[in-house]
């Protein structure tokens, strides 16, 4: 990243950053009081220093993002266990197996939107998925076949686990709080592609859902990928008829089966504009 553009008289951070790291090695300079706050990773990671790091992980891809031009996104969530075609060998259960297919819709619908973003710069409706595998995987790479740029947003999990080769490297974030990430999830979303997942994807899901349900968000293109799977997990009519919903609810989404089902969604989503804030 660049520094700040605007002119002042005063020493930039780097310089000193750079200068204190090269002073003579004493025990006054070896101690951890004497380090540029700023430059301490030790006391940036201290308990108290929770509402410096959370603007910090706002900013740093805020910044990033904008420096590159992304103006626009179209959201992937779905299923970090959903193998490729080729890897159903390995799937967990035998309905993961079954699941494999939707890789490939994935890989084909972000091929799809990524044609669009190349044609208007690579800057709007820029594929963003979790940056893992799976569903996130297909999508990433459906937008480097169409010659495209992907963000990939992943986070900080007790397994190891790096982010999919098919992310842009100046696109891969990492993430310590989830609630800042599912921010950047939806903070340029043009429109909301769920596929079949777990407890993330059904988090991601249900929080954008209710995000544009409650008028914190414009309602944006929401397609559920998956009639069958997501009407047997999600007993959508029964929530309306309980009344925990309203049945206008269940327009704020469509199902779809196929990339070229939701793109024509996609395309014939009435436009709203969100409430200036």
């Amino acid at each position: 990243m660049e520094d700040y553009p605007g002119i002042h008289p005063f020493r930039r951070s780097r310089q000193d950053r750079d200068i204190a790291r090269r002073t003579p090695d004493t025990p006054q300079t070896r101690a951890p009081a004497y380090r540029l706050a700023f430059d301490d990773p030790e006391f940036l990671a201290r308990e108290e220093l929770r509402p410096v790091r959370l603007q910090l992980e706002l900013l740093k891809p805020e910044m990033m993002m904008a420096e590159y031009g992304i103006t626009s996104t179209v959201v992937l969530f779905g299923g970090a266990r959903i193998p490729a075609p080729d890897e159903t060998a390995q799937a967990e259960t035998p309905v993961l197996a079954e699941l494999a297919h939707y890789y490939e819709v994935a890989r084909d619908f972000a091929r799809r939107i990524t044609e669009r973003s190349v044609a208007g710069g690579c800057c709007d409706w820029v594929i963003v998925t979790g940056g893992g595998p799976g569903v996130m995987e297909a999508g990433n790479l459906g937008a480097a076949e169409a010659g495209g740029v992907s963000i990939g947003l992943n986070i900080v999990l007790p397994h190891e686990q790096a982010p999919n080769a098919h992310v842009t490297p100046d696109l891969c974030f990492n993430f310590h709080y989830f609630a800042i990430r599912k921010m950047h999830f939806l903070m340029r979303a043009r429109a909301i592609a769920v596929f079949p997942g777990g407890f993330g994807t059904l988090d991601e899901m249900f929080e954008s859902l209710t995000l544009i349900q409650t008028g914190r968000m414009a309602a944006v293109p929401f397609v559920l990928f998956g009639s069958e799977f997501w009407n047997r997990i999600v007993n959508w009519e029964a929530l309306a008829d309980a009344g925990t919903i309203s049945r206008e609810d269940l327009k704020l989404f469509r199902f779809v089966d196929t990339a070229e089902e939701a793109m024509q969604v996609i395309a014939d989503w009435p436009l709203t504009e969100p409430e200036a804030s």
